[in-house]
């Protein structure tokens, strides 16, 4: 067992470590907390008897965990409606890309084929045939698909959900696990319905009408009236946010980052999401490290820390969608010059030198402006070394270019629809 210090600062400063996990994990969701209560309450119990090797030990592990956490996502549903194109859109893939799940209105999946996702080798992706394909009959289905080895899994429909696909989802919901139904080419129904009723289109009623039509086989089976998660996989907004809220809250814990990290950033919700995941991942790493030596303000920063913060830098730049060849996709897209897109973002030329300063005396610039604006981190009574500092200025940084290109981009594409 680790040793016990009676030193009164000594404990008073785990004390204050207490304090201050108490107060960190207060300003996320349940759902959104990538360690378990539990882990929280154990790093807390060996905090405050003085155990720094248990507590070493215990977030080691579930560092670990968290990092190599495997994630399987079933999706099955009929041919044409839309299931290797919502699978490429939640790998960020396009379709006829290499490694895109192939697409067409004919029956493409025979049997299970995962698409691991391009930047998380962890995630899986399944495309499952559909259930009523010929060789895959109901009562054969979950058996022949080897149920047991998914997380979840993701319904597809492209009109109404027809009862073989509520009676899939009684038999999952037997097997206590989680399903969910989604709803796609939305975007497809609106514009339809805009062309034909333009001057009486609502949107939001149309919406509803959808979600009513989805429901009808479930009251034919006399099963309980699921939440429909309405989406477009060429806009993956509409009910995404709100399908990434349920889905992480009815993950374990230790699933939850990864899955967090892997989504498209396509929403303001879904870049605060993953945001808040990495802050939580560098808070403890800090407390890990055992950093409770009080912050210098000055001092040196050494080339092996510049070349982590550089790879953490082109790791936050890579997860939200500013890096270089993200930024070239978006450009072509957008059919704008992709220098357009780098003059309106900051950390591209984050680590550039300035007015012949080095890299660490600009590091050491954003530290104080980073500091400066966040004082309430220091208030807590838990001290982080420079680079962990840094690591939240940088990902502050980024989070605020994905979300400035996140406006372009409506801007940009409302432009060009008219």
């Amino acid at each position: 067992m680790g040793g016990i210090f009676s030193s009164p600062s000594y404990n008073e400063e785990h004390q204050n470590l207490v304090s201050s996990m108490n107060e960190y994990f207060k300003n996320f969701k349940t759902e959104n907390k990538i360690l378990s209560e539990e882990t929280i309450n154990l790093i807390k119990s060996n905090l405050e008897k003085g155990y720094i090797d248990n507590v070493s030990t215990v977030l080691d592990k579930a560092l670990k965990e968290i990092d190599s956490a495997p994630l399987n996502i079933a999706v099955t549903g009929e041919s044409g409606t839309g299931k290797s194109s919502f699978i490429n859109a939640l790998r960020e893939v396009r379709c006829g890309e290499e490694n895109a799940a192939p697409t067409g209105v004919v029956e493409t999946t025979k049997k299970p084929i995962s698409y691991e996702h391009p930047r998380f080798p962890n995630v899986k992706l399944w495309d499952l045939p559909g259930i009523g394909t010929i060789n895959f009959q109901p009562q054969y289905y979950l058996q022949r698909v080897k149920f047991v080895e998914y997380d979840f899994f993701i319904i597809v429909s492209a009109t109404r959900f027809k009862d073989n696909e509520a009676q899939l989802a009684k038999a999952i919901k037997y097997m206590n696990k989680n399903f969910y139904f989604v709803r796609t080419k939305v975007d497809i129904d609106l514009q339809n319905e805009q062309r034909s009723k333009r001057k009486n289109f609502e949107r939001e009623k149309i919406l509803q009408q959808i979600r009513d039509n989805c429901l009808l086989c479930f009251e034919n089976i006399k099963m309980d009236v699921p939440q429909i998660f309405l989406v477009s996989s060429n806009d993956v907004s509409y009910d995404f946010p709100a399908l990434t809220d349920t889905l992480l809250k009815d993950l374990p814990a230790q699933k939850r980052h990864i899955l967090m990290l892997s989504l498209p950033s396509v929403t303001e919700e879904a870049i605060e999401i993953k945001r808040n995941s990495l802050r939580q991942k560098i808070w403890l790493e800090a407390l890990k490290a055992g950093v409770l030596a009080t912050l210098p303000m000055v001092g040196i920063i050494n080339d092996n820390d510049v070349k982590k913060l550089e790879a953490s830098l082109k790791e936050y730049q890579v997860l939200f969608g500013v890096d270089d060849i993200s930024l070239q996709n978006l450009a072509e897209d957008l059919q704008v010059p992709v220098e357009q897109l780098q003059a309106i973002i900051e950390s591209p030329t984050l680590l550039e030198k300035k007015e012949n300063k080095s890299i660490g005396e600009t590091l050491l610039k954003c530290l104080e402006k980073f500091c400066s604006a966040n004082g309430g981190l220091l208030a807590t009574g838990l001290y982080f070394r420079k680079n962990f500092y840094l690591q939240y200025h940088f990902l502050d940084i980024v989070t605020n270019d994905a979300k400035i290109l996140l406006k372009k981009t409506f801007s940009e594409k409302k432009l060009m629809s008219h």
